[in-house]
């Protein structure tokens, strides 16, 4: 299946997928080729894990936006998005302990997007 992980202000990943799983706030959704149509709002401070048919696994951290299904494929619409290579871990950690709510949970996600803990 066709996928597009889209931020407000750039094209993340464009690729086909064997599978995608993020948190709406319905809880966390799993998709597979041949998924119903669906359109879901996602959290703030989610993850979005895609598995390439290649084998590999893109993950970003998310930031609202929506999850829409359809017969073409997902796309991704995210408010901001990054990539988990992207993500300046320290920044994120330090992001944890001094910021607001919002910025906590969105460096809590940008964490878990990169494979660490805070």
């Amino acid at each position: 299946m066709t996928v597009q992980l889209v931020a407000v202000e750039r094209r993340l990943w464009t690729g086909t997928a064997t599978s995608v799983v993020a948190q709406t706030l319905d809880g966390e959704i799993g998709i597979l080729p041949g998924h119903e149509p669906v359109l879901g709002q996602l959290v703030e401070g989610g993850v979005v894990r895609v598995r390439t048919t290649d084998g590999e696994v893109v993950t970003a951290a998310v930031h609202g936006g929506f999850l829409s299904v359809t017969g073409e494929g997902v796309s991704i619409l995210a408010e901001t998005a990054e990539l988990s290579g992207e993500i300046d871990v320290e920044r994120a950690r330090a992001n944890v302990s001094s910021g607001d709510d919002a910025e906590k949970a969105r460096a809590n996600a940008r964490l878990r997007a990169a494979g660490h803990t805070a």
